[in-house]
């Protein structure tokens, strides 16, 4: 008779981790973490929580990583995921959070970073995903939310975002901001690549070509940029001032120096301050005389993409 092994081979194998899907989405890295967990899972959410020298991911870049070893997210440039995700694998065996260096600064020889700096991960097993579900409900409302981190009571909250992305006494706090919206105003060739171009780029994006009251103020909060593409300054009027009198974090109206400074002195005549009118970008766009389209979609959303870490980063 054959003797059967004592145990599986199969299920003492040690788990391979793999990249579920590619994402550095904060809020698809949430999601994907607080479905599992609540499907049964056991998951641990990696933090970027300190970068020495140069780094591929912002400070806060999180990784999620459930108990079969499938992952999303990015720490790195894709040279530590595969490292930290078996870090993680380990902290849900364990129950056990820990902290990993990388690089510069780290015992593991063989793992260098391109970029010849050096990174730190916290990495925390998620005792309840009611707190990764309060920022995605936050973000689902258009609002800003943070994740605080405590390393000496392994705990997670979602807090109001008192603080910028960091170390604050004890605790890392992650700050959440909802999705860029982009709302491309004007009927033209140029409206609609710049308007595929931001929707390529995972942005929130609407459209029009008129001005209406109730709609466009509702869209029109502080996570918004406001694009002109008119090529008539009375249409463009109405929804420059209705920007102007919202909150939106860009604004940007075609048209060339002359044309501008006949915009300019059209607000000054209505009784807009100089303050005011100086938050607009015209002519809009990051390069001058872009003549193309798809020239000048680039141009104007490498523009948003720049005003937004700006007021990101609080400059």
């Amino acid at each position: 008779m054959q003797q059967l092994p004592l145990t599986d081979p199969a299920v003492c194998a040690p788990l391979t981790p793999e990249a579920a899907f590619l994402t550095d989405d904060s809020a698809a890295i949430l999601r994907f973490a607080a479905e599992a967990f609540n499907a049964g899972r056991a998951v641990a959410l990696v933090t970027l929580v300190e970068i020495r020298g140069g780094a591929a991911r912002p400070l806060g870049a999180q990784m999620a990583v459930r108990d079969d070893g499938m992952y999303c997210g990015f720490v790195s440039g894709g040279c530590v995921e595969s490292a930290a995700a078996h870090e993680a694998l380990e902290v849900i065996a364990s129950g056990t959070d820990r902290t990993v260096r990388y690089g510069e600064g780290s015992p593991w020889f063989d793992i260098v970073l391109p970029c010849g700096g050096g990174i730190t991960l916290s990495i925390h097993k998620l005792r309840s995903a009611q707190p990764l579900e309060a920022v995605l409900e936050a973000s689902s409302l258009r609002q800003a939310v943070s994740l605080r981190y405590c390393p000496a009571s392994q705990t997670l909250t979602c807090v109001p975002p008192t603080h910028a992305t960091g170390w604050h006494d004890a605790a890392f706090d992650v700050c959440y901001r909802p999705c860029t919206r982009v709302i491309v105003y004007g009927r033209s060739l140029e409206a609609d690549a710049t308007a595929r171009v931001a929707r390529a780029a995972g942005y929130d994006v609407h459209t029009s070509d008129s001005f209406n009251p109730r709609t466009s103020f509702a869209l029109m909060d502080a996570h918004t940029a406001v694009i002109l593409l008119y090529h008539d300054l009375n249409r463009e009027l109405p929804v420059l001032q209705a920007a102007l009198a919202a909150n939106p974090f860009y604004i940007g109206a075609l048209g060339s120096m002359r044309t501008h400074a006949a915009r300019v002195t059209t607000l000054h005549e209505l009784g807009w301050r100089e303050e005011d009118i100086a938050r607009i970008n015209a002519p809009i766009g990051i390069f001058p005389k872009a003549r193309d389209a798809h020239s000048l979609a680039l141009s104007v959303l490498a523009e948003v993409a720049a005003a937004r870490l700006r007021e990101t980063n609080g400059e």
